[in-house]
């Protein structure tokens, strides 16, 4: 690992993103799979299983039977040939995620959605998915996530969309171009917001992130950059959970909050936040009481903000460990 490779890899984001649209664009990537699916089970560690939980909520909210479950688990759903499993892992070594694709190998469609077409899980795969993030030279999946946030909302698309499959997975490939022009834009602007979102987020006693169920996976993704790269301690938290769960340190700590709007119960936490006087960074939207706003292009769309936002802690998580 090291942190100046993973800067370039952070860099490198806007092209591979826009890489990725063109493939999308280009054809189904997910062609084969079996027509209807009644239920999918979506594996997957770490960032893997962070990105799975959004496409999982999505799919439910259609009436898809789905769940995004830790690789790790003993037991999930039984095999069947019914159910698709969609086994995600950047390296395609992830020795959890082998070890549940075991289960449901011959039993059903098993589809490897990995950045490793010559790895382990893709060669127990009916179906292999590439990433294409391109390699990751400094050893953190940063752009390998951003890859599979999108590549899953392509396979929403494609299980729910019904006769428009055509166009819903036209606008997954328009936001990806969005979402790296959005992306693009932090970075070329990053010399003027950086140094003051560092300092404001550099704490004794960590950093707490925090969003929107549908976005959770930004708030889980920032804290594990925190986390590894530059080794400090950060937690991830949901918008309304953490009122119930995570309000109790801002009493004792210095708090330090990265804040992605949008939740509906973004007032109780704020209010929570100011009453405590924490330390607050909002990113994406205005946030009355915030310490420091940042906003980038195009960051009133959901989506984009779902493939853009963790760059912030990112850019955060290398000037530290690079100063470190």
């Amino acid at each position: 690992m090291d942190p100046r490779l993973f800067l370039a890899d952070l860099e490198a984001k806007p092209e591979s993103l826009r890489r990725l649209a063109a493939v999308l664009a280009d054809g189904d990537v997910w062609h084969g799979l079996p027509d209807p699916v009644e239920r999918v089970l979506l594996l997957g560690m770490g960032s893997s299983r962070y990105a799975a939980e959004m496409a999982a909520l999505r799919l439910r909210a259609a009436g898809v039977d789905a769940v995004a479950e830790y690789a790790s688990a003993a037991t999930s759903y039984p095999p069947g040939p019914r159910t698709l499993v969609v086994a995600i892992s950047a390296t395609g070594a992830s020795q959890e995620t082998l070890d549940a694709t075991s289960r449901y190998q011959g039993s059903g469609p098993l589809v490897a959605l990995t950045n490793a077409a010559d790895s382990p899980l893709a060669d127990v795969a009916d179906l292999v998915v590439p990433m294409h993030a391109g390699a990751e030279t400094g050893g953190v999946a940063c752009r390998t996530f951003q890859h599979t946030l999108v590549l899953l909302l392509d396979l929403v698309a494609r299980l729910t969309a019904g006769p428009d499959v055509a166009g819903a997975r036209r606008n997954v490939v328009h936001l990806a171009r969005r979402a790296a022009d959005a992306t693009e834009d932090l970075l070329a602007r990053r010399d003027e917001w950086l140094p003051a979102a560092a300092g404001l987020l550099d704490g004794p006693n960590g950093v707490y992130t925090l969003a929107p169920a549908e976005r959770l996976s930004s708030a889980l993704q920032s804290a594990l950059m925190v986390r590894e790269g530059p080794r400090r301690p950060a937690t991830g938290c949901e918008t309304g959970d953490w009122s119930h769960v995570d309000v109790y340190l801002t009493k004792t700590l210095d708090y330090r909050a990265l804040l992605f709007p949008g939740s509906r119960y973004d007032a109780p936490a704020l209010d929570w936040l100011r009453q405590r006087q924490a330390t607050l960074l909002a990113v994406g939207a205005e946030v009355a009481g915030a310490a420091a706003v940042l906003r980038y292009h195009h960051d009133d769309e959901p989506g984009v903000r779902l493939l853009t936002e963790t760059l912030v802690a990112e850019l955060v998580a290398a000037r530290w460990w690079a100063q470190s």
